[in-house]
């Protein structure tokens, strides 16, 4: 019973006893993540600002368009159709051209509405057009709304480099992490620092076609505004997710959201080997609880910046593992490098019909970067998750395995 009353009183669907009616139109300085937190209720829109901060017009484009890009460009658009004082209603999408059926897939979009390879079946709105061209779809943009399978963002960010100017802000939708010899950077921060602008994070329990089917779901944006002058701040990011089938919490943790999208994948893959022993559910329980520390200790060593109250507390953080380990790309994956034990990479062009199971490079990379700083074994979940996928490691030796974290962490 008690429970219960908390839960209502916490409930974003309930006023706020201490929420303002009219929130103020800046946050105060410092920024802090409680003024973040505070706009995920529904006092905080931007239907109370005044007639003279209004007529923003801001230009939206997604770069991305798969399963969960074509969900995110879905979202966007209806947003900026309710919002048309805010942004304009056209929202681009970067497509990268290929056919179906002997017709170019942007065309199919564009005529159909909607994206039949990736995300069949769902409709979209008529205000997305497809561009196959990247610069064209990004030209004017005030906001850009990454959605790619990671490895392909480097390419992706040496052709926008010198095309975007400083002043537009960005949010990725990425779960991954960019590895490189010198460290491991997060998607937001490595797209920042090539193309010279300010990029946010968007990570949650969101399963893509749970999504796009307006099921719904909770989901976690980190936006710490650069500057208080700056028109794009933490309400009209919210502006332009939020859905009622969409609710989304906004927080200034970029770095916690960041790892949170990254690293769940690895766990999931490990509950997917799970599933595919057929151990049952307790089993899976132990991996998501022991995969959850493994994050928070990663966030806590290596990103000093993050709060680990992002990964217990957040959509972004447990919802999402506990999503991702019930199914997903990752999941499945896993379960079916189990069962038929064939090549990881074969199994998923096979699977995934041209989407990446991002846990797979993201289990290499981490894996490289902990063995080059002799880390390996204070991640033992980790660790196995390599082991099993590329260096043939027995999948039934993971209650070992487990059983070594809880002396480890």
């Amino acid at each position: 019973m008690q429970f219960a009353r908390a839960i209502r009183r916490l409930s974003p669907f309930r006023p706020h006893p201490h929420l303002p009616s009219k929130p103020q139109l800046a946050p105060p300085a410092p920024i802090s993540r409680r003024y973040y937190l505070l706009t995920s209720f529904p006092g905080s829109s931007l239907s109370d600002l005044s007639s003279n901060e209004k007529m923003l017009n801001l230009k939206v484009s997604v770069i991305g368009s798969g399963n969960w890009g074509s969900a995110i460009a879905k979202i966007v658009a209806e947003n900026a159709a309710d919002n048309k004082d805010i942004f304009e209603s056209e929202v681009r999408m970067w497509v990268f051209e290929e056919l179906v059926a002997g017709q170019k897939l942007t065309e199919i979009i564009n005529s159909q509405h909607e994206n039949v390879k990736y995300l069949p079946g769902i409709k979209l709105p008529s205000n997305i057009v497809a561009v196959p061209d990247l610069l064209g779809a990004v030209k004017d943009a005030d906001l850009l709304v990454f959605n790619v399978p990671h490895q392909f963002l480097p390419r992706i960010c040496s052709q926008l480099k010198g095309n975007v100017p400083a002043t537009v802000r960005a949010v990725s939708c990425i779960k991954g992490v960019e590895v490189s010899g010198e460290g491991i950077t997060i998607i937001a921060n490595y797209i920042s620092e090539e193309l010279g602008i300010y990029c946010g994070a968007l990570s949650g329990a969101n399963l893509a076609p749970e999504v796009a089917e307006e099921k719904y779901s909770e989901t976690t944006i980190a936006y710490k505004v650069p500057d208080p002058s700056d028109v794009i701040d933490a309400r009209i990011i919210r502006t332009l997710f939020h859905r009622s089938y969409f609710h989304v919490s906004v927080i200034d943790d970029v770095a916690g959201v960041s790892l949170c999208g990254a690293l769940k994948n690895i766990v999931a893959l490990a509950s997917g080997f799970v599933d595919g022993m057929e151990w049952g559910d307790n089993a899976k329980a132990a991996i998501i609880r022991r995969g959850l520390l493994e994050m928070t200790k990663f966030g806590r060593e290596f990103f000093p910046e993050s709060s680990a109250s992002t990964f217990t507390e957040e959509s972004c953080g447990v919802a999402d593992v506990i999503t991702s380990c019930s199914g997903g790309r990752n999941h499945k994956l896993g379960a079916e490098l189990i069962k038929t034990r064939r090549p990881i990479f074969e199994l998923e062009a096979e699977l995934l019909k041209g989407q990446k199971a991002q846990g797979v490079t993201t289990a290499q990379e981490i894996y490289e970067f902990l063995e080059r700083r002799g880390k390996t074994q204070e991640f033992p979940l980790f660790t196995a998750v390599y082991g099993i996928i590329f260096q043939g490691l027995d999948s039934y030796a993971l209650p070992q395995i487990l059983e070594d974290i809880e002396q480890k962490l």
